[in-house]
């Protein structure tokens, strides 16, 4: 899966969590051997995302990080909240 494949497939995910998606920003960064997908939803969004517990934020990140199984580049989901 590329990396674009990836970034549609979190947006296609997080989208219907969130109360206001057309504030959903994925950025993508390379660092040495990881790849982060910074993810940024409005603030009032945040905790939609991330779920009590942390468990839907595990949930999103056990799905990207299954599909993204290349063997040089490790998968990072960041939830920037700002």
């Amino acid at each position: 899966m590329t990396e674009a494949d990836a970034k549609q497939l979190i947006i296609t995910i997080v989208e219907p969590l969130v109360a206001k998606p057309d504030k959903v920003d994925l950025q993508l960064v390379e660092a040495g051997h990881f790849i982060d997908f910074n993810l940024r939803v409005a603030p009032s969004d945040t905790g939609r995302v991330i779920g009590k517990h942390g468990r839907i934020a595990q949930a999103i990140r056990t799905v990207v990080y299954s599909v993204c199984r290349d063997d040089s580049h490790r998968v990072r989901l960041n939830i920037i909240n700002d």
